[in-house]
């Protein structure tokens, strides 16, 4: 019998891995984890305000400012005139930036597909059921304490 405190032991050694793993991306392509984090939502958005960008990303619109210029000075993103909203500007990726966000993506796809490519798909979808019922748990933990 597998005992609760030794998958504890499991996660926090993935949890690890998967630390590692990110660093490793962000040593090669100069950026930090926040940094990773918004080239990331930009993916998946395109240009957007920086609002929206402080809301996906759970942070305070100054701490996204800080963010957005360390993009810009490394030249991963740009500041552009928002076309219908003369007050707001879009952060938008540049080429580097649209590479980075593809490497990212290959990157994410790739590690999935050797993790769990060869899993079988009952098998899988009970990890992910399980996976989401602890994630939710711990976050109800967390908002607890």
């Amino acid at each position: 019998m597998t005992a609760p405190t030794e998958v504890l032991d499991r996660v926090l050694h993935l949890a690890t891995l998967v630390q590692a793993d990110l660093a490793r991306f962000e040593r090669e392509q100069g950026l930090t984890t926040p940094r990773v984090h918004l080239l990331w939502v930009l993916g998946e958005t395109g240009p957007t305000t920086q609002q929206s960008l402080a809301q996906a990303l759970g942070v305070t619109p100054r701490n996204v400012t800080g963010l957005v210029d360390g993009l810009v000075a490394s030249a991963h993103v740009t500041r552009e005139p928002h076309p219908g909203d003369r007050r707001a500007t879009l952060v938008t990726p540049t080429d580097l930036g649209t590479r980075t966000i593809a490497d990212l993506v290959s990157s994410h796809v790739a590690l999935a597909q050797r993790l769990f490519g060869d899993v079988p798909t009952a098998r899988l979808a009970t990890f992910a059921e399980v996976l989401e019922e602890t994630t939710h748990r711990f976050a109800q933990l967390m908002e607890e304490e």
